[in-house]
This record gives structure tokens, C-alpha cells and sequence, in this order.
């Protein structure tokens, strides 16, 4: 496939090709009016247990980029790590002492690893579900909080690495991941995306960074395009993640951020936002395994909008 091939195919939406497609989406996430898990229902016990199954190496990957307290002009609000007591500070003193630190993070940035909740996202004064913005109060949001996942996210994660498909090191800022995108990779790969998986999208986002330093991802970034929400949709996916931001930038149509109005708003699919793909891309070509156990542990928030995570890949 050529660097461009996507990006020639993908359609245009103009504001009615957006509002359509949202509204078809939407009317895929019909769990009934008191729902708040959205595409987490895809996940069962019965789909827990055949995750297990995919363990056959033995071989865990975190799939979390470091935490970084340095000031990039992709991350201006980076984590804030204090030592408040450090080892050195005890170092000629005897008996027993103890090290403390703390952090402070800015949750939906431009270069953490986060997850982003169901009240997230408001779109046209609502939130998923239908449920207004004023079940979001300025202390937090209570409903559709990243609480609801409380209990971890276990499930069958797959990896769709788009530049492999491409031949390409990285897909370069703007680039667009469509559907069609997204069923080479299986075919490629050897694998189908399931009901109830955790799907994580491969842009080479991070190893481009690696190579080439940081940039303003808030304004140039690759990403999925928005009808490539359909596959999502028809794959019954139940989180959405890649190494970039999962929205390409400058945006594809006439709204921002399309791919999280969609996911989030339309379909309920929480998603995960510049997770590190490299080691667990390296261990999966090494083996040609591309799906695998995969836990996410959100911290619990009771209202909170989203969380750091480091989700773990278990081959």
C-alpha cells in the first residue's frame, strides 16, 4: 500500500456527513437509557476467561510511555514528582526512616499514557447515553466517571500495526487510518478483531519521537479517520487505543476531535490515549502473535474524567 493510499480514499465529511454518521453510530450503542459501562458490555465473563487462553509465552509488556517531568513543547504540563523525603536525606542518620514523593498530572495531555472516561466528551450539550452535562458538576463527574471501571478492564487485546502494513517506519502527521486500513492489517497479521476486545492501533507515533524528538502533536499528529469508526462499531470493540492521540491532526471534517466525539460520545468505547507500542510490537512480529491477554487498572476516581494507566499486554 502507498503512503497515501488511505488518505486519497478516505471521504471528506462535510457537517451532514459527520451528523449522519454519528447518529448511525449512536444507534449502535443501545444498552438502554440507564446505561453508563457502554462498550465495556461487550466484555464478559465468558470473554475474560478466553483471554486467559492467549497466554502462551509467558511474557509481559507494558504498554505505558514513562513518566515524564520534563517540559516539551508536546507535553507543557508534565508530571509533577516531588521528593519530599528522599534516601539521602536520612543517609547518616541511624534506626529506621522512611523515602516519601508524590505526583501531580495533568490527566488528558498530549503525551501521557491516559484512559479517557464516558464524561469526557461532550458533544452538542450532552454526554453519552444522552445524559445531560449537568450530571457533570464542577467538583467531578459522578456519572459516566472513570469509576465505572473500578474493577480493571480484562479482556483479549490485539495489535494492528499500520506502518508494517504500509512498510513504513511511522505514518507521518496527518496521515489517516482508515477501516480499510484496519482489515489489512488483520488479513496481514493473521487475526480478527472479536467482540469484546481491547483494540490498540499502531501509528508509530512514539518511535518517531524516539528518533526524531518532540512536536506539537496538539496541531500534527496521525491518527484514525472517522469513518474508520464503522469498523470499531461492527467489531463490537470494547476500548480503543493507539500510540498517538487516536485523532489525527489537523482534524479530518468540521469537528474537533471526531474520532472522540464518535468513540466516546456515539459509541461509549472508552480509549487510551499515547500508549507505547514498541516492545510489545517487537515481541508480537517476533512470534507472529498478534492478539493477547491485556489488564487495564484505572486508579479509582470516584469522579474523574480519566486516569493514568499502564495497561499490561500478558503473551
Amino acid at each position: 500500500m502507498s503512503r497515501n493510499a488511505s488518505v486519497v480514499n478516505a471521504p471528506e465529511l462535510d457537517a451532514a456527513g459527520f451528523a449522519a454518521l454519528f447518529e448511525r453510530l449512536r444507534g449502535r450503542a443501545d444498552w438502554g437509557e440507564a446505561d453508563r459501562r457502554g462498550a465495556l458490555n461487550y466484555i464478559t465473563p465468558s470473554t475474560a476467561r478466553a483471554a486467559m487462553e492467549e497466554v502462551r509465552l509467558g511474557r509481559s509488556v507494558s504498554l505505558a510511555v514513562p513518566v515524564s517531568t520534563e517540559v516539551t513543547v508536546d507535553n507543557p504540563h508534565p508530571w509533577r514528582h516531588e521528593m519530599i523525603s528522599s534516601p539521602a536525606d536520612h543517609r547518616d542518620e541511624p534506626g529506621v526512616h522512611f523515602a516519601f514523593d508524590r505526583l501531580a498530572m495533568s490527566v488528558h495531555g498530549n503525551a501521557d499514557t491516559h484512559l479517557d472516561a464516558l464524561c469526557h466528551v461532550i458533544y452538542d450539550g450532552k454526554l453519552y447515553n444522552g445524559v445531560q452535562v449537568d450530571a457533570v458538576e464542577r467538583g467531578g463527574a459522578p456519572a459516566l466517571s472513570v469509576d465505572v471501571m473500578r474493577d480493571g478492564i480484562v479482556g483479549r487485546g490485539v495489535l494492528l500495526d499500520i506502518p508494517r502494513v504500509r512498510k513504513e517506519r511511522w505514518l507521518r502527521p496527518g496521515d489517516q487510518v482508515t477501516a480499510a486500513d484496519l482489515v489489512a492489517a488483520e488479513e496481514a497479521q493473521h487475526v480478527q478483531v472479536k467482540p469484546g476486545d481491547l483494540l490498540f492501533v499502531r501509528v508509530g507515533h512514539r518511535r518517531r519521537r524516539n528518533a526524531l524528538g518532540p512536536w506539537d502533536t496538539a496541531s500534527e499528529r496521525a491518527g484514525l479517520h472517522p469513518t474508520a469508526l464503522e469498523y470499531v462499531a461492527d467489531r463490537q470493540v470494547a476500548v480503543l487505543g493507539s500510540d498517538g492521540n487516536n485523532d489525527t491532526a489537523p482534524p479530518s471534517g468540521v469537528v474537533d476531535f471526531p474520532v472522540h466525539v464518535l468513540a466516546v460520545n456515539a459509541l461509549g468505547v472508552p480509549l487510551i490515549d499515547y500508549l507505547y507500542l514498541e516492545d510489545l510490537r517487537t515481541l508480537c512480529a517476533q512470534h507472529d502473535r498478534w492478539s493477547f491477554l491485556c489488564v487495564v487498572a484505572p486508579l479509582r476516581i470516584p469522579a474523574g474524567t480519566g486516569s493514568p494507566v499502564n495497561p499490561i499486554a500478558v503473551l
